[in-house]
């Protein structure tokens, strides 16, 4: 808990996913040529096999986005949207900037905010 009354401490997550093509082969050096074969199968193949890799990498800054926002009125509730008009454009900033408080210089890549399904913005600290 952060203070009284001030609900469980939140974590917002960001997530990036990224993909990359490799090949391997399953092969332990300290098993012969057949023990390899049994025990890895296919995987064994002296060539190699290749895979298509999906990575997921996700960053956290403490209370940076839910706690301010979710379930907030942004124009009455968030004090930067005083003056500034609150546009998904300008909501990607204010999480983008509050992000950034919390992790090293060049670690945030990019923010993507979905106002609808059809409707998507992304902003990269530009």
């Amino acid at each position: 808990m952060n203070g009284a009354g001030s609900g469980p401490r939140r974590r917002a997550r960001v997530s990036r996913l990224v993909s990359f093509s490799a090949t391997h082969r399953l092969h332990s050096k300290s098993l012969s040529n057949e023990e390899n074969l049994k025990l890895f199968g296919k995987c064994n193949n002296p060539n190699g096999h290749g895979h298509n890799y999906k990575v997921v990498v996700t960053v956290h800054g403490e209370e940076a986005i839910m706690k301010p926002l979710d379930h907030k009125n942004l124009d009455l509730d968030v004090p930067y949207f005083a003056d500034i008009v609150s546009t998904t454009e300008n909501v990607a900033v204010y999480i983008w900037e509050n992000l950034q408080k919390f992790l090293p210089v060049g670690v945030l890549y990019k923010v993507k905010v979905y106002e609808t399904d059809n409707n998507i913005v992304v902003y990269k600290g530009e």
